[in-house]
């Protein structure tokens, strides 16, 4: 039997708690930049907590609140450089950030993990 499925899981765990760890390390610029801003990304650091403990308990739901985090995440992070998110105008020059820059690996880097999770599941 292959270990492929366990490496997998903790790789997502490892993923989707690094994305968390970011957005909580930048919630307080983000509160400054607009409240419901900061806000999100303390829930992003709440909520990737729910999902790891989902994954870690081999719960389907842990995989799939975990991609809705990172996907969501991906996309809020393009929507905030190329057409601004409400009250705060778009961000062009933004998107080498070191914090945002990690954070799309480990987002993107969680999304391919759950497509191959998918994947082996189906085998």
């Amino acid at each position: 039997m292959s270990n492929m499925p366990r490496i997998l899981s903790w790789f997502g765990i490892v993923l989707i708690l690094m994305t968390g760890l970011i957005h909580v390390i930048d919630a307080p610029d983000a509160l400054s930049e607009a409240a419901y801003k900061g806000w999100l990304f303390y829930a992003n650091g709440a909520v990737v907590l729910i999902a790891a403990y989902g994954i870690y308990r081999k719960y389907s739901w842990g995989w799939n609140l975990g991609f809705l985090i990172a996907a969501g995440s991906l996309i809020g992070y393009v929507a905030s450089r190329t057409v601004g998110l409400p009250q705060i105008p778009a961000e062009p020059d933004a998107w080498l950030e070191p914090l945002g820059v990690a954070s799309l690996v480990a987002e993107g880097l969680f999304v391919a993990v759950f497509i191959g999770m998918r994947v082996s599941n189906k085998k």
